[in-house]
């Protein structure tokens, strides 16, 4: 996903290929980046997936889904962005408040 700029020799098969880049060199542009927008909160790549995970479970995908997005190997580790939500049972959205937004489906008790 992130591809070195230059070429290297794999030192087992002598082969001249792109390697990735190292993963500090990622984290680096990252904490860069927050500096640079003003962002006085601790930031980095793991607080990226973390915001994706919480995000795509506010927008109604399945938590199955999320987790092999994710690669968990246990559910219950998925489980644990649920708890950003703070919604209860309301944290499932039917498929019509897709296609008719702003209308209320949710059932009166």
């Amino acid at each position: 996903m992130f591809p070195s700029e230059k070429l290297s020799v794999d030192p087992r098969s002598e082969m001249k290929a792109r390697h990735h880049l190292n993963p500090s060199t990622l984290q680096k542009a990252i904490k860069r980046a927050v500096k640079s927008a003003g962002i006085d909160k601790p930031a980095s790549a793991h607080t990226l997936r973390h915001s994706f995970a919480t995000h795509a479970l506010e927008n109604g995908l399945d938590i199955r889904t999320v987790q092999q997005q994710l690669r968990h190997a246990s559910l219950e580790t998925t489980e644990i962005y649920t708890h950003a939500l703070k919604r209860g049972g309301l944290a499932v959205r039917s498929p019509l408040e897709d296609i008719f937004p702003g209308a209320n489906f949710k059932i009166d008790s």
